[in-house]
């Protein structure tokens, strides 16, 4: 009886180790890995963030520009809106971001207003702390083929590559998420026809519950375009409505500004 009893539990132990966990369960398309995310963090991701970022950007001509961007980000009723300030905030250059939509500023003038938004806040932000149905919605806007899943590795980890159906698909648009954190570590997006942006999100740090990705790299045709580096990164802090509001661009003391 104690063999039959002792191979018994060596065998269920067994099942148990090659069982493979909920998560790493073949999701049956991109909505499915969209609400994986939501899920994994419902209630405990951050609702408004603000950080630093040394911006190295590559001219065609390998030449270098670096410069310091102040970056204000918050989840309303209203969707997520983005705030950048491209240097010193008091100098009123930057741009506003929706997940479709921009408006850009020099010296507190809106100078250009347009119907292309960042489609990274709904991956980065919005899936966290929306309904599903919103999130599908955006992530549609980058043409990601959602029907289309896969399984992965990237840097020795796995990840659900969605919007590829095949390894040797590195043009369509895709984002590929850690199956464990349930985070994008990668991107393709298509910038033309013929330029795919690759995007790499990486350094990724945990804020409370939640997770930031605090080192990003763009590429486009194997050569590095944009490199952005996090710094100084607060959540859940008290950002005024007013800080987004188009109309008055300079009006509210930036935070950057009250140190």
């Amino acid at each position: 009886m104690f063999a039959s009893t002792h191979l018994r539990s060596l065998l269920f132990a067994a099942a148990i180790i090659a069982a493979p966990s909920v998560n790493a369960q073949q999701p049956k398309d991109g909505n499915a890995v969209l609400e994986r995310m939501r899920a994994a963090y419902a209630g405990k991701w951050y609702h408004s963030l603000t950080f630093v970022q040394k911006t190295t950007v590559t001219r065609p001509d390998s030449t270098k520009n670096v410069s310091t961007w102040y970056e204000s980000l918050r989840h309303t009723s209203a969707g997520v809106q983005l705030r950048i300030d491209v240097g010193d905030p008091a100098a009123g250059n930057g741009v506003l971001y929706t997940a479709d939509s921009s408006w850009r500023f020099r010296d507190g003038k809106l100078t250009a207003a347009t119907a292309n938004g960042n489609e990274f806040l709904p991956l980065i932000e919005g899936v966290y702390v929306q309904p599903l149905e919103r999130t599908v919605r955006e992530v549609k806007k980058m043409s990601v083929d959602l029907s289309k899943v896969r399984a992965g590795r990237w840097r020795d980890r796995d990840v659900w590559v969605v919007g590829a159906a095949s390894a040797s698909d590195t043009t369509s648009p895709q984002f590929w998420v850690d199956q464990q954190r349930n985070v994008v570590v990668r991107a393709m997006v298509n910038m033309s026809p013929t330029s795919v942006l690759d995007i790499l999100l990486d350094g990724y740090v945990t804020v409370g519950p939640a997770m930031l990705a605090t080192k990003i790299v763009m590429s486009t045709g194997g050569k590095i375009v944009q490199e952005e580096e996090y710094s100084d990164w607060k959540t859940d802090i008290d950002l005024p409505a007013s800080l987004f509001d188009i109309t008055n661009w300079k009006a509210v003391p930036h935070w950057a500004l009250k140190k």
